[in-house]
């Protein structure tokens, strides 16, 4: 498999946020305590994560809350910067489905169904031949002109979603995307991954679920507090994801 044929390479990434160890209150804590090194320390949310995923493959991530899960996928998919030294490599057009992340919440769905769209690469006449579909998709014609900090999580969810499918990008990462919605929208939402995208498409798929791991993934990544414990065939993966700990539903 050469280089080319990869949509995603992930070398040597690592994520370290400076946390206080105890917040400062007051002005005088802040006067006394702002030059203290010992007041400050520092969280190692990932530790030198290495992997790479076939172009039109489905990868899952996978481990328990804190493992670090999230944190790696806003950085393969750029919303957040790995530590000095990591570095991410995107073969294609790609967007992050989690619960409305790159929308801005001061324009309207209409709005950001244009700004997506755009950084997708796509232009204006190819997004006005997807907007009606994608309101209809997320049931949110009504609502096309509101600003979307109005929206609850769940419109939000299925606004995001819809760009996601209709817009097409490469590379598409969905964190817990199997939870979007209410019933019968998850059903619909469901349905229209498997047909247009889970098939040959490039997929990156976070989730607590060993059953959606088996049916879609064809490797599986798991971490633990911030480590890479294995990468590759599912069946030994989710012997992994067991032993540490994790659910078998």
């Amino acid at each position: 498999m050469t280089k080319k044929e990869k949509s995603i390479v992930v070398s040597g990434v690592s994520k370290t946020y400076t946390v206080l160890n105890k917040p400062l209150k007051s002005v005088r804590d802040i006067l006394f305590n702002f030059k203290k090194v010992s007041n400050k320390k520092e969280i190692h949310a990932l530790k030198n994560i290495n992997f790479s995923v076939e172009k039109g493959t489905c990868i899952g991530i996978m481990g328990r809350n804190g493992s670090g899960k999230s944190t790696l996928t806003k950085i393969m998919s750029g919303s957040i910067q790995p530590d000095k030294g990591g570095s991410i490599e995107r073969n294609g057009t790609h967007l992050l489905l989690n619960l409305g992340v790159g929308f801005s919440h001061e324009l309207t769905a209409r709005e950001n169904i244009y700004v997506n769209g755009s950084t997708l690469g796509l232009r204006r006449k190819e997004i006005d031949l997807i907007y009606d579909s994608i309101l209809e998709f997320s049931d949110l014609k009504e609502f096309a002109d509101i600003k979307i900090k109005y929206y609850s999580t769940g419109m939000i969810q299925r606004l995001s979603f819809s760009i996601a499918i209709y817009a097409k990008a490469d590379i598409l990462f969905l964190d817990e995307v199997f939870a979007v919605g209410d019933n019968n929208f998850r059903e619909k939402a469901t349905k229209m991954l498997e047909e247009s995208w889970l098939k040959g498409s490039t997929t990156i798929l976070v989730t607590h679920s060993p059953a959606l791991i088996n049916k879609y993934c064809t490797k599986v990544l798991i971490l633990n507090k911030g480590e890479q414990m294995f990468y590759g065939p599912v069946d030994e993966g989710l012997n992994v994801y067991n032993e540490l700990g994790g659910s078998q539903k």
